[in-house]
């Protein structure tokens, strides 16, 4: 095994000069031996617990497959995706790649399915949801590793000093309770609507709870809907109600200045648990399913390992990414990180914990959305007409239509 970090501001420049100097791809080697190559990103904060987890389970691997060599690579966050587009289009890219949904999609010509690949026995055992969000026209473009749950959680604090005694459960309950905090100089919701925040986490809940969809079945833009309507005039009534903090439609700023931190936000979808605990205090966090109005459904993210079409040794690729994801290999990776499991036949990783426990049990509930190439880009020109719309500037309609007209030409036909 061998392994090289990337970090810091000169990675963009050490990646291009990595990339012109070697192929990061593997293959073939003297006496049958395979190498092959494998890209991270620092998914457990901690460097070195992140680290000697691949360590391990590399050494692990190599111990059961003697013939197979890994090599693995630590990149940071930033500028990730012009580093792989770089690596993939010098045909030097890497045979394993850590990807998120939206990066299943823009890849999916340059990953290899993994359908005659990946075990039937391990297709089988990833949950229903979390298949979905790593299949693309059938194929299932990722193993996946980790995945993520977005549920309500609300601050009891909050609700005694409203003098709220139930939690919601549907928009109508918000909409009800909504004069109680507002009169009470608190907010019902949080809803941070600046631009760099992503809608997975603020508007696309509401889209999908409504029956919508970002893109309808052919591909298109399918926010601009009556579900899209709906959604976005749920919010932005409360937002004319003063049940939504003004600020947080303007401005992102640390969360220890927020009302979130404040104590003054009733309920919010796009924080977790562990950020309000040390401001609500741990008894205060009530993890609830996520709100309805026609659907129940949360945003939660899926990682997954994907294996580069221009690998030379796929098979040992896949091998080593179905290795790396299984429920015995992957436990300590998802609890370092705070993650859930991606597999339905895995025990409870957090049945102790009273707060990743109760959100544990959401995971099934959660999506990724539509998948497209074009996921950034559309977000891109939707944020800022939700953001006019919250602002009074335009009505959600007028707002969704005007998304719709710019987005049309990003969306691939």
């Amino acid at each position: 095994m061998r392994v090289s970090k990337i970090t810091g501001v000169v990675a963009g420049f050490a990646a291009a000069t990595l990339l012109a100097g070697c192929s990061a791809g593997g293959g073939n080697t003297a006496e049958g031996e395979q190498d092959i190559t494998v890209w991270l990103y620092p998914v457990i904060a901690d460097e070195a617990v992140h680290k000697d987890f691949w360590d391990s389970t590399i050494a692990e691997f190599e111990k059961e497959n003697e013939n197979v060599n890994v090599k693995y690579e630590i990149f940071p966050w930033a500028n990730r995706d012009e580093a792989l587009q770089t690596a993939i289009a010098a045909g030097k890219g890497p045979d394993v790649v850590y990807l998120i949904p939206d990066q299943l999609a823009a890849y999916q010509k340059s990953i290899a399915p993994l359908n005659d690949l990946l075990s039937q026995e391990r297709q089988d055992d990833l949950l229903p949801n979390v298949k979905d969000s790593v299949t693309i026209d059938g194929d299932i473009l990722g193993a996946p590793i980790l995945t993520s749950a977005q549920p309500l959680i609300c601050n009891a604090a909050a609700f005694e000093a409203a003098g709220v005694t139930e939690y919601p459960e549907t928009w109508d309950d918000i909409v009800d309770i909504a004069p109680k905090f507002t009169a009470a100089d608190m907010y019902v919701l949080n809803y941070p609507a600046s631009a760099e925040n992503t809608l997975n986490l603020t508007f696309y809940p509401l889209l999908w709870q409504a029956g919508g969809q970002v893109y309808d079945d052919e591909g298109q833009v399918g926010f601009d809907s009556k579900a899209g309507d709906e959604a976005l005039t749920f919010i932005t009534d409360l937002a004319k109600s003063g049940a939504l903090d003004p600020e947080a439609l303007t401005t992102n700023v640390p969360l220890e200045q927020t009302a979130i931190a404040q104590g003054k936000v009733a309920c919010t979808w796009n924080n977790a648990v562990t950020e309000v605990a040390p401001f609500w205090g741990e008894e205060n966090v009530k993890v609830l399913a996520p709100l309805t109005d026609k659907e129940s459904v949360a945003y939660g993210t899926v990682g997954s390992l994907s294996v580069l079409k221009g690998s030379k040794a796929q098979d040992a690729a896949a091998k080593f990414a179905e290795f790396a994801t299984s429920a015995d290999v992957v436990e300590p990776y998802l609890t370092a990180a705070g993650y859930f499991s991606a597999l339905s036949t895995t025990e409870p990783l957090y049945a102790d914990d009273p707060l990743l426990g109760e959100v544990e049990k959401y995971v099934p509930d959660t999506t990724v959305g539509e998948l497209s190439s074009s996921s950034r880009a559309l977000m891109g020109v939707l944020a800022p007409e939700i953001q006019a719309a919250l602002l009074g500037q335009k009505s959600p309609a007028d707002a969704l239509k005007d998304a719709a007209a710019a987005a049309a030409p990003l969306v691939q036909k």
